[in-house]
């Protein structure tokens, strides 16, 4: 994913709410509550009232789709949006913010690598206990005989 800043220029190409959503992978109700939520700031309108979207804004909302991956509510990205509407000056509080969500997201990164570790060993052990190499048991019922 490009996170490079898009450069205003004349003649930039526009998109509708439809292929906006197309080109984000967002839905239609997500992209215009994202909108409302003043999420997508300098988005304009064309003589109908319809949003219109550039290049920049579809580079935007993607950084916004990675961010909300990245654990970000609502009120976190409009900080962050507020935050970098105020320009260089903000930078170092934005990277605070990415940096507490990096160091979340590899707490849960270990998490995830222990339950496939976890899965990885439970699968090995029904292969063996199929193909005869192991003896079944299980902590939910009694597989041995008592006599």
């Amino acid at each position: 994913m490009a996170i490079t800043a898009i450069p205003p220029r004349a003649n930039m190409k526009t998109y509708t709410m439809k292929q906006a959503c197309e080109l984000t992978g967002m839905n239609y109700e997500a992209l215009k509550f994202y909108c409302n939520s003043g999420l997508v700031p300098g988005l304009k309108r064309d003589q109908n009232n319809r949003r219109v979207f550039d290049e920049r804004c579809i580079a935007w909302i993607n950084g916004l789709t990675c961010l909300k991956r990245c654990g970000l509510g609502i009120k976190e990205m409009q900080h962050y949006t507020q935050l970098c509407l105020e320009g260089e000056s903000s930078i170092p509080e934005r990277q605070e913010i990415l940096a507490e969500k990096r160091e979340h997201l590899e707490t849960q990164l270990e998490e995830l690598r222990k339950a496939i570790a976890y899965i990885d060993e439970k699968q090995r052990f029904y292969e063996d206990v199929t193909a005869g190499r192991t003896a079944y048991c299980s902590n939910v019922i009694n597989t041995t005989q008592e006599v």
